[in-house]
């Protein structure tokens, strides 16, 4: 008998002796189900009346609280990801027509010189090679090969932690191939013992494996605890994107940041002697795949890449999991043509394998129609041996046959012919893969981080911007077409005829319940609030929870309103009931899916820029279809963006309110924790050419208040910083004569702001 059947017997011994049989064990567990299931279904039911709020446009309750929602808008959750997505795919549609087209060596060719010039105008400017300074830290001889544990500078002051496995017996002048190794998103980098076990057999096979930590990973975390050495919760994923997004809205990338390193780990294998320079290989699982691709497609001094676990197509990425974390993701780059295919055509026909299983979150049918596209240009170059695809079956990362493939393939293509198959080997361990005398190169050196290298970048350009601001009578009128262009904002030429859902009557109002078209196939549900005695103007109201966040009986919507305004407060798409969906991705920061701000950045728009264009919408809506004389804007938190983009682009909003505004996107870069929910506001280049402040300033002579700036963290508590921000503004109205149209002030705990709000709209 089988060991489980011996302890399924005892565990059935027991419950007989405790007075139990099977069948009436059955029925208990079988009742206590159901009575668990009946009482959480009834929570649920509970739970989605609850939610069902009478202010809602597109849900409303009828008598014993059934929900009565609009079926055609189900999903409006989804809308934003579902909008960018929609604007992604007739893009990679007209690549892939233009790719398909090509047929002869001369075309591949042209499409190359393209490829390289694309990649580097979109990835770099890398910065200037300095010196390595490597330094072998420690030696651990093995029985059949040594490890020399090396630090090497990518950049001055960014220590990067490596390893080089040598394989013993190498003839002194003979020099060996060489594989570059990169780690997916594993917590200890390379020394995962998956990526050990990859490491280890390559160098039985004769192979000298340089392995290196991203950044962020290993020994090189930049967001961890420094009494445990242990990473802050989070993962990889997270603190990559965390940090690369602040990267992006300098006009940089993580990219940038991370294929530097893995370029510079190529430059530090070609100064020892055993490599030879010529055979050169590079692999790396998940986000190994990634940074594999990249380097391999950046540097052609590798000349054989097997990427593992990544290489897909963005069609199928964003019908699938969607876009993921930064590294991946390069600045407009499906705006700019090109696919993970590109990354493969770029340097054929050089040797390259693709290493793909069927149930990979990565989709196996975009990895299958990426390598039909690339071996077209191999068969146009004569050359189809150089490059396939190795299928598996199984989930997300390496399998033995897999491995095998990737192993016969280096062995072919580098010249270092054997035995393929796969070895048991002895991982390292723990003490024995440690590089860095603490474990942490941030202990140990106290060296730079890409945070502090992308404020030094920030602080070039923000200088340069402050120059410019010395003549605002060009400045400004170059911020607003910058800000147009970055923030990818597309005036709205047409507003549809709004839906009307509903009413509610109160105490001197009546609230209207509507919705519009908006920018594309999505909704904006609205609140319309009119007075019983109008003034004849209206106020657009934004608020970061949605339109029904202080739209109750005694709320700040109401005070308006009994001053005579017409009050409209939307649901912005991805807010209230536009969102903000189900996409989280890996990079889910405190509730906020940084995934989505990427997917936007790559068609070249932002999602402050989408909702700045549906604000001025709404603004036409209520001149032209209600007949409103003058449009007030008020904005609170992050939301203040979007009106200040909108305001900036169109004079029809005539006052602007932002309460607890963040000052700049620059300190959001030079802030080392900043609040994730302010990245949807924020736009990727913007500190090339504007900062807030500067669209700010633009909105002068009209009526401006700003109550309570906060810095990217959302205190108020650094007024010095804010400040610096605040005066860009204050220079620009003292310009135009009209100080007394701009009104910035810093309320007392628990004041009433009514009294600001009267002055403003006096």
């Amino acid at each position: 008998m089988a060991n489980q059947d011996l302890i399924f017997m005892k565990k059935k011994q027991i419950f007989y002796r405790a007075g139990f049989n099977y069948s009436n064990l059955f029925k208990i567990v079988f009742t206590l189900v159901s009575i668990i299931l009946l009482i959480n279904n009834q929570i649920k039911a509970q739970d989605k009346v609850s939610v069902i709020n009478e202010l809602d446009v597109i849900h409303s309750k009828e008598g014993g609280g059934k929900d009565n929602a609009w079926i055609q808008f189900n999903d409006a959750p989804n809308s934003l990801y579902h909008y960018i997505a929609g604007q992604a795919y007739p893009l990679l549609d007209q690549r892939v027509s233009f790719v398909v087209g090509l047929h002869s060596l001369s075309d591949w060719q042209k499409r190359q010189e393209f490829l390289r010039k694309t990649l580097l105008d979109i990835v770099g400017p890398f910065p200037e090679k300095t010196p390595l300074n490597a330094k072998i830290t420690r030696t651990i001889e093995k029985d059949s090969y040594r490890v020399e544990h090396i630090i090497y500078e990518s950049q001055p002051g960014l220590y990067v932690t490596s390893s080089m496995f040598i394989p013993h017996g190498l003839k002194k002048g003979n020099k060996v191939p060489c594989i570059i190794f990169c780690s997916g998103h594993s917590d200890n980098g390379y020394r995962y013992l998956s990526y050990q076990n990859i490491i280890l057999n390559l160098v039985k096979k004769g192979f000298i494996v340089f392995a290196f930590d991203p950044v962020d990973q290993g020994e090189r975390l930049e967001y961890f605890d420094p009494q445990t050495n242990m990473p802050k919760p989070g993962g990889s994923d997270s603190w990559h994107s965390y940090s690369g997004a602040q990267a992006l809205i300098t006009g940089s990338s993580q990219v940038k940041y991370m294929m530097w390193d893995g370029i510079r780990a190529v430059d530090y294998v070609l100064t020892r002697s055993e490599v030879d320079p010529a055979r050169i290989g590079i692999t790396g699982t998940s986000g190994g795949g990634t940074q594999s691709a990249f380097i391999a497609a950046l540097d052609d001094r590798i000349y054989a890449t097997a990427p593992s676990c990544f290489i897909t197509n963005y069609t199928r990425i964003f019908q699938s999991i969607g876009p993921q974390d930064a590294e991946q993701n390069m600045f407009n780059g499906i705006l700019s043509g090109l696919d993970h295919g590109d990354l493969l055509l770029v340097r054929a026909p050089k040797p390259a394998l693709i290493l793909a299983t069927t149930e990979d979150f990565f989709s196996i049918q975009g990895a299958r129609e990426t390598a039909k596209e690339v071996s077209n240009m191999y068969k146009a170059f004569g050359k189809e041996d150089n490059f396939s695809i190795a299928q598996d079956g199984g989930p997300h990362g390496t399998t033995p046959k897999n491995r095998e493939a990737m192993y016969a393939f280096f062995q072919t293509s580098l010249n270092n012919p054997g035995n393929p198959k796969e070895e048991k080997v002895e991982p390292l361990s723990t003490e024995e893969m440690q590089v860095s005398k603490t474990g942490q190169v941030y202990t140990s050196f106290r060296g730079e981080t890409i945070f502090s290298l992308n404020c030094k970048e920030s602080e070039k350009l923000v200088a340069k911007l402050q120059f410019s601001r010395n003549d605002l009578s060009r400045h400004l009128p170059e911020v607003l077409e910058s800000a147009k262009k970055l923030s990818g904002y597309q005036n709205p030429l047409v507003t549809s005829e709004p839906v009307f859902t509903g009413r509610i009557q109160r105490d001197g109002y009546v609230i209207y319940k509507y919705f519009i078209a908006g920018e594309g196939n999505y909704i904006i549900p609205y609140l319309l609030m009119v007075p019983d005695k109008s003034n004849n103007k209206a106020l657009i109201y934004l608020h970061p929870s949605g339109k029904s966040a202080e739209a109750s009986v005694g709320g700040e919507m109401e005070w308006f309103v009994r001053n005579g305004f017409t009050v409209l407060a939307p649901d912005m798409i991805g807010v209230g009931e536009m969102g903000p969906g189900d996409f989280h991705g890996d990079s889910y920061i405190e509730g906020v899916s940084f995934n989505v701000w990427f997917s936007s950045m790559l068609i070249g728009r932002s999602i402050v820029g989408i909702r700045a264009g549906d604000v001025v919408r709404l603004t036409q809506l209520l001149k032209k279809n209600i007949g409103i004389s003058e449009v007030y804007g008020f904005a609170r938190k992050e939301m203040g963006s979007v009106l200040l983009y909108a305001a900036a682009f169109d004079p029809a909003i005539t006052r602007i309110a932002l309460i607890k505004p963040y000052s700049s996107y620059r300190s959001i870069v030079m802030s080392r924790f900043y609040n994730p929910a302010f990245i949807y506001s924020t736009v990727p280049g913007a500190l090339k050419a504007f900062d807030l402040p500067d669209l700010e300033a633009s909105l002068a002579p009209r009526k401006l208040m700003m109550v309570s700036v906060t810095d990217a963290s959302g205190s108020t508590v650094g007024i010095e910083d804010i400040n610096q921000d605040l005066d860009i503004i204050r220079n620009a109205y003292h310009f135009r004569n009209v100080d007394g149209q701009l009104n910035i002030v810093s309320p007392k705990p628990n004041e009433n702001l009514c009294n600001f709000f009267s002055k403003w709209i006096e």
